[in-house]
């Protein structure tokens, strides 16, 4: 939704672009060139359902092909447009530079409500979308990868792997056409989970830095932080559910469509299961329901996390919101308007394309275990542990030789006997790209007198690792 006196989220991007290159050394060619999206394929297809023929509009728009195939999900929602898939792909493009995974930018649409649909027909349109795509290599393992986003799971990415299977049947490489798959379909582990558990690692990160902690008026480590979360969608809740259950933050509150909940500590996976059950937070007993939700953006917290539309806070609320950090677990949720006014205010924001960037970090190991046909830790994992064995056997062999009387403990000896797998090797890799990343950004934040902030910052590295990948193309 476009508030009055409110930048379109597209022009928010630009103008977030706009602010960065101001601060850099491109030639206006180049800096045109990162700036304009490259295509967008509108696409408008009819399914037979319920005795009568539906016709759906969708979109799948390519930002930048400075690498390939280029990335980005595929959203199921009534409020899809081109200006907002283009917005999307434009934020992909910069996220994948930021967190040096090997992609362009890239983001579909599907102008739908899946709710008013039932399994079935929601197959038939998401296999019908699919074809559409396919046909033309908008949806192919070497050009065009789609993930999951608002409104699809990894079921719809399931349909979308088997439509492709059945077009290309002689494509060894099919599974990585899509990413955010059933482990059964080629998916990998922690993917589900991954965009939360990202939000988690840059929020560890950036506690790890006390110089940035005290810039938020903040001090300590996430243990005892008061945490509101908008939105307890795939991305939000397991956010909320990590910072509370292995960090020690509570949740304070917790804003949904239809309401919020608030609580000295909320617990996060019971308001969860209490959705599931009525589709409601409405009657929760275990806290105080508000039937505005959205005043509670401006309630007072340490760390508010938005983790849900676009425009969440904008210039009509951003003045009375109290948090002192706040990280953008939703794409675009601080608008270009209350950008401006948090940065004077002297709030410190966590930019999306750092923020969530987890989900396409994970999607990039998917895409790799699929060329690869092998999953990770195969082939290592027990050669590690028979390492290791032999390592703690002879250190208990030499204390009993020499008499020293000590043994080592055994939840030691268990964690150091563990030989990583697949899911510890997507979290090994996933902390190590989210700290990565935040130093490159934080490199520019601290070492640049005209750089105040970290949206900015992470700019400015985009933008840089794109134009650098251009010019080696010799543009």
């Amino acid at each position: 939704m476009i508030r009055s006196g409110e930048p379109s989220f597209r022009e928010s991007v630009d103008l977030m672009f706009n602010r960065a290159v101001r601060h850099m050394d491109l030639s206006p060619g180049l800096e045109q060139k990162i700036r304009v999206c490259n295509s967008t394929y509108t696409v408008r297809f009819g399914v037979r359902l319920r005795g009568k023929i539906e016709t759906f509009t969708g979109y799948r728009s390519v930002h930048s092909e400075h690498m390939e195939p280029v990335k980005g999900g595929i959203r199921f929602a009534l409020n899809v447009s081109q200006d907002e898939v283009e917005a999307l792909a434009a934020l992909m493009t910069y996220k994948c530079a930021l967190v040096e995974t090997p992609f362009g930018g890239s983001k579909g649409g599907l102008c739908i409500d899946p709710r008013q649909y039932d399994e079935r027909e929601l197959e038939l349109i998401t296999r019908r979308f699919a074809y559409e795509l396919i046909k033309r290599d908008l949806i192919n393992p070497a050009q065009n990868v789609p993930a999951p986003d608002m409104g699809t799971s990894e079921r719809e990415m399931a349909w979308i792997a088997d439509q492709y299977a059945r077009m290309n049947t002689t494509d060894i490489n099919a599974k990585a056409c899509v990413t955010g798959k059933p482990l059964n379909a080629g998916g990998i582990q922690g993917r589900v989970e991954a965009t939360g558990r990202g939000i988690q690692y840059a929020l560890r990160e950036f506690f790890r830095h006390p110089e940035d902690v005290a810039k938020a008026k903040l001090s300590g480590s996430l243990d005892g932080k008061r945490v509101i979360v908008q939105g307890l969608g795939n991305v939000g809740y397991h956010a909320a559910k990590f910072l509370s259950e292995e960090d020690g933050a509570k949740i304070t509150a917790i804003i949904e469509r239809d309401g919020a909940l608030t609580g000295e500590a909320l617990d996060v996976e019971d308001v969860r299961q209490w959705i599931i059950k009525t589709g409601s937070v409405r009657d929760y007993p275990g806290a105080t329901f508000v039937e505005d939700g959205a005043k509670l953006l401006e309630a007072e917290c340490d760390i508010l996390i938005p983790a849900a539309m676009e425009g969440a806070i904008h210039r009509g609320n951003a003045e009375r919101i109290q948090a002192p950090l706040l990280i953008e677990a939703a794409n675009g949720p601080v608008t270009f308007g209350a950008d401006e006014i948090l940065r004077k205010k002297g709030t410190v924001i966590i930019p999306d394309m750092y923020a969530n960037a987890g989900g396409v970090t994970v999607s990039y190991f998917e895409w790799v275990k699929n060329l690869s046909h092998i999953r990770f830790g195969r082939m290592q994992r027990r050669a590690e542990e028979a390492r290791h064995e032999l390592l703690v056997n002879e250190l208990e062999r030499l204390s009993e030789d020499k008499g020293l009387g000590w043994t080592l403990s055994p939840n030691f000896k268990k964690k150091y006997l563990h030989g990583a797998g697949e899911l510890d090797l997507v979290r090994s890799g996933l902390d190590d790209t989210m700290r990565t990343a935040y130093q490159a950004m934080r490199e520019v934040w601290h070492g640049r007198d005209d750089v105040e902030d970290l949206r900015m910052a992470a700019y400015i590295v985009s933008i840089s690792r794109v134009a650098a990948t251009y010019q080696s193309k010799g543009l």
